[in-house]
């Protein structure tokens, strides 16, 4: 598979100076090695090996092996001029039942990583936990059970001890609300609990570990934390008063559910009685951040159910009877090979949408953006949505929002959780067969934008 020769792309995307570029995976589907080197399984095992859980059979046993090739991955990314890296550690790799004894080779692992990182010039930023929950933990209540909250507390003792010379930036948890609505309020993703509403305790529970794990890193010198949470406008797919409050309910469950304590210090006042807070638990989970990751793919319509009506596949969960709301297609606009809506305004509008619901918003990054499209290596149509999204940033920027970096999902085709390996969002090809490596297109356009940036 041949790569593209060297070229020049004109009219590129231009930000201020010290505007930081980036790319960005997760532990589960990249590093593959299930079980290597003592490590014990997460609820992504235990899932993946359903039947009919995940597209097509497939698993993250072998994933595209990162464990063993991350030497030549730290290569791709640094070669294309890349100032981050955002990966994430895999929880049981270093603590295999979640809590206890520390797997000395999985910490290995990732103080070679981040040392290969660091040579090659590319700044590490960790995530502590990006949904592969220790097996063990899940079974002793997972997410519903406050105890696993104070786990994720001790995990950021242990890396920040051990990497805490060398890692200056963290991410406490990735996307708390679809760990919070697919996996625990739906089926979809692991650990695959369905309990709907009885799904609330597993937001706070996270929140309050997002909390705690801050008061770790702090405690243990980290210069610079933040979160990545997933946002997107949600718009009512008409006038109907019933899907105008349809809406609001599903903006408030996946977007100020998570951001509001974080950021305000208190839920919304439609859920502020239905969660298991402690005392002091709100001053935690508020306490200042140096920034804000913003996760960004599409936004979402929302009506009121319609009796009789099917909604399988919008996204791409089925939403349980009972519901008050059900996603709707976005009309009239291009759509990735995954389905998803390509709406470049969307991020513009839910980062000025963040600026005016937060006036104390810390700097904005934005912590993962892409599509998949499954062109092997000549991939027009990502460059295109990359480019049209840069430039959504920039509208945020010149509308006042502190974003102070980019980081495109993913920096590598992966395990795409649910849907295997069919949806391919990597700036670099992964062969199926060989695990070989190609640098897309895109790549190399990624690699053009960011050096034609102006020096700090």
């Amino acid at each position: 598979m041949s790569e593209l020769p060297a070229r020049s792309w004109t009219g590129l995307p231009v930000f201020p100076p010290g505007f930081r570029f980036g790319m960005a995976t997760s532990a589960y589907q990249i590093e593959g090695a299930f079980d290597s080197d003592g490590k014990g399984p997460s609820i992504w095992d235990t899932f993946a090996a359903r039947p009919g859980a995940i597209r097509h059979g497939e698993d993250g046993r072998v994933a595209i092996d990162h464990y063993h090739r991350y030497a030549e991955d730290v290569a791709h990314i640094a070669a294309a001029g890349t100032h981050d890296y955002r990966f994430s550690f895999s929880w049981p790799r270093v603590l295999p039942t979640g809590t206890g004894q520390v797997n000395k080779a999985g910490l290995d692992f990732y103080d070679r990583l981040v040392d290969s990182l660091l040579a090659a010039g590319v700044r590490p930023v960790p995530t502590l936990y990006h949904w592969d929950l220790p097996q063990a933990l899940e079974d002793a209540g997972g997410w519903l059970s406050r105890d696993t909250s104070y786990a994720l507390a001790d995990l950021a003792t242990v890396l920040a001890d051990r990497l805490g010379d060398r890692v200056h930036d963290w991410i406490t948890l990735n996307e708390m609300s679809v760990q919070t609505l697919y996996g625990y309020a739906l089926t979809s993703h692991a650990p695959g609990r369905g309990l709907g509403f009885g799904a609330l305790p597993a937001a706070h529970h996270q929140l309050l570990a997002h909390g705690l794990a801050v008061r770790a890193l702090r405690a243990a010198g980290a210069a610079t934390v933040g979160v990545a949470a997933q946002h997107f406008p949600v718009a009512a797919a008409s006038e109907d008063p019933a899907d105008r409050e349809a809406a609001e309910i599903f903006a408030t469950l996946t977007n100020w559910l998570f951001s509001d304590p974080i950021l305000r210090g208190a839920y919304p006042e439609s859920l502020a009685g239905l969660l298991p807070v402690h005392d002091g638990d709100l001053e935690l989970i508020s306490a200042p951040l140096d920034f804000y990751g913003v996760n960004y793919y599409e936004p979402t319509r929302i009506e009121a159910p319609r009796p009789g009506k099917d909604y399988g596949g919008v996204l791409e969960v089925d939403i349980p009877e009972g519901m008050p709301f059900s996603p709707v297609p976005v009309p009239a606009v291009e759509r990735t090979d995954f389905g998803w809506a390509v709406v470049p305004d969307g991020l513009t509008e839910i980062l000025t949408t963040l600026r005016k619901r937060y006036p104390a918003l810390p700097q904005v990054v934005v912590t993962e953006n892409g599509a998949s499209f499954r062109e092997p290596v000549h991939d027009a149509r990502r460059i295109a949505y990359l480019d049209a999204h840069l430039r959504a940033v920039l509208s945020a920027i010149s509308a006042g929002v502190d974003v102070r970096g980019y980081y495109v999902w993913s920096a590598l085709d992966n395990f795409e959780w649910a849907a295997g390996y069919d949806e391919r969002f990597g700036l670099i090809h992964v062969d199926r067969e060989t695990l070989a490596r190609t640098r897309k297109d895109s790549w190399h356009w990624f690699r053009s934008v960011i050096a034609a940036q102006p020096s700090s």
